[in-house]
């Protein structure tokens, strides 16, 4: 009777652990996935000080990584590590790419790192291929918004697994983040170091609250999407083929409100 008490009460103990994200994956195989990354940072959506020259508005190259729980890329309203600080606020990856690196060597959390062609333009469309792993099936990435003190777009482990299968396809808004490195408030701001170093903030239509933030457009209840990002799970009868650039159908993220 005792040996059964305690061998419950262990059970029960087990049983009330947290579970990693990861964790529930019981897919047999690895997927892959086409990603699709949209710029939809325009002149009409976004009126206030939008960048025309020196440089123009555009998106740097897009880096991401497929991973376990273990792993976290950057996550909002923590600190940015070094990597990170150096991509947003100069789209430098050297620092980034060593960090992913290690990360894979010492706990073996991550599985691929996958990039693509940066976007000459604020709207636009850039594209490439990933692999989900079922130990790594959480995907994250950034994109350095350009111009700009320390502000990307990006996703943080985002699970592309549902139980014993992988999601077909999955599309999600992006909104801009500041990287908590630099204070600038606009999008030509000079490098002005935040010291102490800030934890990773969304910026919204109301914060920062400021009149000068090239963001603050205090008429309106939220900001429009500024990108957009599609994963498509690729068949096994298409692998091996080169992919078909996938255009997506244009979805208005203009800005309705009068804005000065």
């Amino acid at each position: 009777k005792v040996i059964w008490t305690v061998l419950v009460t262990i059970l029960g103990y087990a049983s009330s652990l947290p579970v990693g994200e990861d964790a529930l994956c019981t897919a047999e195989e690895l997927a892959k996935y086409r990603i699709i990354f949209t710029g939809k940072w325009s002149q009409t959506a976004f009126p206030k000080q939008y960048p025309l020259y020196r440089p123009p508005a555009q998106w740097s190259s897009l880096l991401g990584v497929t991973h376990s729980s273990d792993y976290s890329m950057w996550k909002k309203n923590e600190y940015a590590s070094n990597g990170v600080r150096d991509f947003a606020e100069k789209g430098e990856a050297w620092a980034l790419m060593k960090e992913i690196e290690e990360a894979g060597e010492k706990i073996q959390s991550v599985h691929g790192i996958f990039s693509a062609p940066a976007i000459s333009s604020g709207t636009g469309q850039t594209s490439t291929e990933l692999e989900a792993h079922p130990r790594h099936p959480l995907v994250s990435f950034v994109v350095r918004i350009v111009p700009s003190p320390d502000w990307f777009v990006g996703i943080d482990s985002l699970n592309l697994c549902e139980g014993d299968h992988w999601m077909d396809e999955v599309s999600v808004d992006l909104f801009p983040y500041d990287a908590g490195t630099d204070s600038g408030f606009t999008f030509s701001s000079p490098n002005f170091a935040t010291i102490p170093q800030d934890t990773v903030t969304e910026i919204t239509c109301s914060s920062p609250s400021h009149p000068a933030n090239s963001f603050y457009y205090p008429k309106l209840k939220i900001l429009p999407p500024i990108a957009q990002v599609t994963m498509v799970k690729i068949k096994k009868s298409q692998l091996g083929l080169s992919a078909p650039f996938i255009n997506l159908p244009a979805k208005s993220n203009e800005i309705i409100d009068t804005v000065s």
